[in-house]
């Protein structure tokens, strides 16, 4: 048993898909990006801070995991789409071209630590203005990174993947589990 801090019904999926019993913690915590702060280092301390945040506010006996998973193109961080505009610049952008995707997983119980990051590669095929315009009719991409989710009707633009599948909806099942072991010793 452990605690998830986290509000994604997608990473509460996740770890039910493979058996893990867990209940929900509050890891609610500031994410703004610092000044020069690299993208590997932001999505690291986001899924750290909120494994810390949910430690704090749970009964403090079982480990908290936290995870946070951003898009990245050319060095620059995709967040959630402020609205169609956004969506469609972001989308055009991603059109025939590979984003890296990256997902960091913290574990926290008493004072130790132990945190992961895993890089995941994405091609999407070329997309037409209609089929932006078709998507984003959907509302499929309100609140989600660069505003696709690749386990819903997005799947279909993706024509590559070289990394973890799940890494990419949120949560890497793999690199999870693992990392949980680490705390049953």
């Amino acid at each position: 048993m452990i605690y998830l801090a986290s509000t994604s019904a997608r990473r509460a999926e996740l770890l039910t898909q493979i058996g893990i019993a867990f209940s929900l913690v509050d890891g609610t915590i500031d994410e703004v990006k610092k000044d020069a702060e690299s993208p590997e280092h932001y999505v690291r301390r986001l899924a750290r801070e909120k494994a810390q945040c949910g430690f704090k506010n749970s009964n403090g006996k079982k480990p908290v995991l936290g995870a946070d998973t951003v898009i990245v193109f050319k060095n620059k961080i995709f967040e959630k789409p402020k609205d169609r505009a956004d969506a469609k610049k972001m989308l055009r952008l991603l059109s025939a071209n590979t984003h890296q995707v990256f997902t960091a997983i913290s574990v926290v119980c008493g004072l130790t630590e132990k945190n992961e990051l895993i890089k995941t590669e994405v091609t999407f095929k070329t997309l037409t203005d209609h089929e932006i315009d078709d998507y984003w009719l959907t509302k499929e991409p309100l609140g989600k990174a660069a505003g696709y989710a690749i386990q819903g009707i997005a799947g279909k633009f993706v024509t590559k993947i070289n990394g973890s599948y799940s890494a990419v909806v949120g949560l890497p099942l793999y690199e999870t589990e693992q990392l949980l072991k680490k705390f049953e010793e």
